[in-house]
């Protein structure tokens, strides 16, 4: 049943026709900013591309340090918080307001769980001394192997700070849709997060298998 109570009636701002052309404008701009995210990371993937090419016998040795089922489960969780908030979405377009919310709640219990992980992760590369450049005093056989914990924690690392900036993100669309500020007419702040949410999960994707997988 539709929860329609309450909820503000969102004001087209001035330079836009109308809410379909609001809505059309921030979709591009969000899809525009999405392009220099892919800009951004990719950097960063013709950097891994280089040294493993550049290392391959190296990559192979440093991916058994990793924890592929510590990184499996990250992916079934970034999956799992991508479903979430595509069903938040859908909510909030049907006027189910507690739908959306719990969807939200869910998709932000993903990402701290996400988080949560790649804490644990991390600790133990600390602890066993797998960092990168000079601060590696791990057991290795090969004398490069800080160069794949250097991208590893480049890579993986400035992802985590997109998870946070998602969970910030998810955190203002909660407020927002408690104060039914959400409803069939107007849900353009969930879907431009839902987009950013879904280019993190993304990311990801790829890099599970880079790092986690490579053989």
């Amino acid at each position: 049943m539709s929860d329609v109570k309450n909820h503000k009636v969102h004001s087209v701002a001035h330079h836009f026709a109308n809410a379909g052309h609001e809505f059309e404008s921030a979709k591009l701009g969000m899809w525009v900013f999405l392009v220099t995210e892919v800009l951004f990371f990719g950097a960063l993937f013709v950097a891994y591309a280089f040294l493993r090419w550049a290392y391959p016998e190296m990559f192979v040795e440093a991916h058994h340090l990793l924890d592929w089922r510590m990184g499996g489960l990250n992916t079934l969780i970034l999956i799992t918080s991508s479903f979430t908030m595509v069903m938040a979405v859908r909510s909030a377009q049907v006027n189910q307001r507690k739908q959306t919310s719990a969807y939200l709640l869910a998709t932000l219990v993903c990402a701290f769980g996400f988080l949560i992980v790649k804490y644990l992760e991390y600790s133990a590369k600390f602890h066993h001394g797998y960092l990168p450049a000079k601060f590696f005093t791990g057991q290795a056989v090969s004398e490069h192997i800080h160069l794949f914990f250097g991208i590893y924690f480049m890579m993986t690392g400035l992802h985590g700070v997109h998870v946070l900036v998602g969970i910030g993100l998810i955190v203002w669309l909660l407020i927002r849709n408690q104060k039914g500020d959400f409803y069939s007419d107007f849900f353009t702040p969930l879907e431009m997060v839902g987009l950013y949410w879904h280019f993190v999960d993304l990311v990801w994707i790829f890099l599970f298998p880079l790092f986690y997988l490579v053989g």
